[in-house]
């Protein structure tokens, strides 16, 4: 057996070749350049995620030795939006980036609407230009006849799930999952269909949206040219519901969060779709088998990213790796806070006008003392999310966070993680669980993956982290915080 994940993220395109144990065989990676053509808007050229997509999946079966491809799985960025026309295939627009922010102003005008309360009864999302839904309405109203030609049914919107599915099946498939399609703003995640009342309300003509199907489901076939054959595309989800799949999150109650560019934590509330009384997200965690199993989300915008301007921004380092070294020679006395909501913040805050800012700065700061708040800023971010989850949902038992993606190789960071919790963080044997989560899901609608319950007993665990920090240093430390976000917020 033989599964190639396609792992298409928000800075870079990865495949992954898994062998019939789910073990990682080779993989490719490429980065693509991001757009940021005004202040807070942030989008990526189409064909740059599809020759990168491409690209990394050959790259990948060569280094495997060019094996047979039984089934592909496909996870991705969600939220980012692309419209292309059926006939040509083309895109009408660049593609707008779950980060961008330039509907912010159509998020007030409906908020002031007073719908925001029928919105989150429907799709279980707050109003949040972070959302598909106006950045689909922004592309019509903006291009000259776009709005006209989908009507016409002449023109198709995807998440970049979609978008790929349409490039590798030569436009003969135009689907997506109930993970990617619960993102949209328009999906009805109680019922499993687009609901018609919220694409009056956001002006989004149903003409243009895919078909659903289930996270393991039939996808449609390659182009014979791609891989030498027609393979299956047999798994598709939203790449934080892959990496819930991935970490074995099967049960009510289990939580992870995975740190990429930004930050996901999801919480499995089983089959019943729970309303947040702190702003957390109602989401579909997957649907197998027509059965359908939603979580509580909280997403943070800015977690490896903020690793991404130490390098970029500032240049204090070379190389994210350099990150944890560097914040271990930081000064002990100087106990910097870096709020950094680049492009607002997300939960449970949800202000997308918020900016960043950094609090407590002496003479004596320097790359370490940031490289430090850097790391402590994600920590403290998931503090957030995790008070939020648990006046949610009253866990059985001692909580404990399943973690995932690039940021956890940082053992500074997944510490202090652990000290801010105050609660057990658990790194897995394999970290690469996002594309592990497409390729279980496309290995089992093949029938050549176990099932869930079978699956979940194959998880192996790396390292536990144990929290460290005495309880009032972590309250002193998370009420500072907090003080800062809500200086950020007041600014």
């Amino acid at each position: 057996m033989t599964i190639l994940a396609m792992d298409q993220g928000t800075t870079s395109s990865r495949a992954l070749i898994f062998s019939d144990d789910l073990r990682v065989r080779a993989s490719a990676q490429q980065e693509f350049p991001q757009h940021f053509p005004r202040s807070g808007w942030v989008e990526h050229d189409p064909d740059d995620i599809w020759t990168t997509s491409a690209a990394t999946a050959r790259g990948a079966l060569e280094k495997a030795g060019n094996p047979r491809i039984d089934a592909i799985g496909i996870t991705n960025q969600r939220e980012t939006v692309v419209i292309w026309d059926r006939e040509t295939g083309q895109p009408i627009h660049r593609a707008i980036v779950w980060q961008d922010r330039r509907t912010a102003d159509a998020i007030r005008r409906l908020k002031d609407e007073g719908v925001e309360d029928q919105v989150t009864g429907v799709t279980g999302l707050l109003l949040d230009p972070y959302f598909s839904a106006t950045k689909i309405a922004w592309i019509l109203d903006r291009i000259e006849g776009a709005r006209a030609r989908a009507e016409a049914g002449r023109l198709a919107f995807g998440t970049i799930d979609s978008f790929l599915i349409w490039k590798l099946t030569g436009g003969a498939a135009h689907v997506t999952d109930a993970t990617n399609a619960s993102r949209t703003l328009l999906y009805d995640i109680r019922k499993g269909e687009w609901s018609q009342d919220m694409c009056k309300l956001f002006g989004v003509p149903m003409a243009l949206l895919p078909e659903v199907k289930d996270s393991a489901d039939d996808f449609g076939t390659t182009r014979d040219d791609l891989f030498g054959r027609a393979v299956p595309i047999l798994g598709v989800a939203g790449d934080q519901q892959a990496a819930t799949v991935g970490q074995a999150c099967f049960q009510p109650g289990m939580m992870k969060s995975t740190y990429g560019t930004g930050c996901f934590a999801l919480l499995n509330t089983g089959t019943r779709a729970v309303r947040s009384e702190n702003r957390l997200l109602t989401t579909i965690a997957y649907r197998l088998d027509g059965q359908t199993t939603y979580a509580l989300e909280g997403s943070i915008f800015i977690a490896g990213a903020v690793v991404q301007w130490l390098r970029d921004g500032l240049q204090l380092i070379r190389e994210a790796a350099e990150t944890g070294p560097l914040s271990a020679k930081a000064d002990d006395s100087q106990q910097i806070i870096m709020v950094p909501a680049f492009t607002g913040l997300g939960a449970p805050h949800w202000d997308p006008n918020a900016r960043g800012a950094v609090f407590g700065l002496t003479r004596n700061t320097g790359p370490a003392e940031f490289a430090r708040a850097a790391l402590e800023s994600v920590g403290f971010q998931t503090r957030d999310l995790w008070e939020a989850m648990r006046a949610d949902w009253i866990p059985d038992g001692d909580a404990v966070l399943r973690v995932d993606g690039g940021m956890t190789a940082s053992e500074p960071a997944m510490q202090f993680l652990a000290d801010i919790l105050g609660a057990p963080v658990d790194r897995p044997d394999n970290t690469e669980t996002t594309a592990l989560g497409a390729a279980w899901l496309a290995g089992y609608r093949a029938g050549l993956c176990p099932g869930p319950q079978d699956y979940a007993k194959a998880w192996r665990l790396d390292r536990r982290f144990k929290p460290q920090l005495a309880p009032d240093r972590r309250e002193d430390r998370y009420a500072a915080w907090r003080r800062a976000v809500q200086a950020v917020m007041s600014v």
